[in-house]
């Protein structure tokens, strides 16, 4: 990135769904945004946003076919960071349970995710989170509410910290259960609800990672 630019973000385009919405408050929370599945420029960016709605093994199928996988590890072993969304978050745990089949997630944390313990789902609509007094995503927000559509989670956490990263910080929310709304691991971030979704409080939250791009 040339000094004074803004971030350069690509939004991974694998054949998800809702890539616009969250182009669009890229673009709000300050990032010079592309769409695109070129691994080339999605390896260039300062960043890499990885959306993904629907069913777990639908995205995993889409993320290996395009060989997109790749690219999200690839930018991680070399610190280069990646932002998921929703089903890009649950993704990147090992494995993912849903309606009786196991899928392979990308491994990058271990745990699966599973369904919610809940009487109603799925979980639809505005929630607050509980996150760590040190978290960068949330610096200014931790009173806000975010903006949730799922009925999967990932509900554990058991990776601790790896030199040269700093311990990883996890955000919580309850529908039911506990569960894992945010976490922040070096070079890798996601967030189970939609900033996208979430109005000026997810700009915020998008315009915290933007920024964080550059000064690490």
């Amino acid at each position: 990135m040339s000094g004074g630019s803004s971030p350069r973000v690509v939004v991974l385009d694998y054949g998800s769904g809702n890539v616009h919405s969250a182009v669009k408050a890229l673009e709000a929370a300050g990032a010079n945004v592309e769409l695109t599945g070129n691994r080339a420029r999605a390896m260039e960016a300062d960043g890499l946003l990885v959306p993904g709605v629907g069913a777990f093994s639908a995205v995993m199928e889409q993320l290996n076919k395009n060989r997109s996988a790749e690219i999200v590890d690839r930018r991680l072993a070399g610190g280069r960071k990646v932002l998921g969304i929703c089903v890009g978050m649950q993704v990147m745990f090992e494995r993912g349970v849903e309606r009786g089949m196991d899928t392979e997630g990308l491994g990058e944390w271990p745990g699966a995710v599973t369904e919610l313990d809940s009487p109603v789902l799925p979980h639809m609509g505005w929630n607050t989170v509980d996150a760590p007094e040190n978290s960068v995503l949330f610096a200014g927000l931790r009173d806000e509410r975010f903006y949730f559509v799922h009925s999967y989670a990932a509900q554990h956490w058991t990776l601790e910290a790896t030199r040269p990263f700093p311990e990883p910080r996890v955000t919580w929310s309850e529908h039911g259960a506990r569960f894992i709304a945010a976490v922040e691991n070096g070079p890798l971030s996601a967030t189970q609800f939609h900033p996208e979704k979430s109005g000026e409080a997810g700009i915020r939250l998008l315009r915290n990672w933007v920024g964080s791009l550059t000064t690490d």
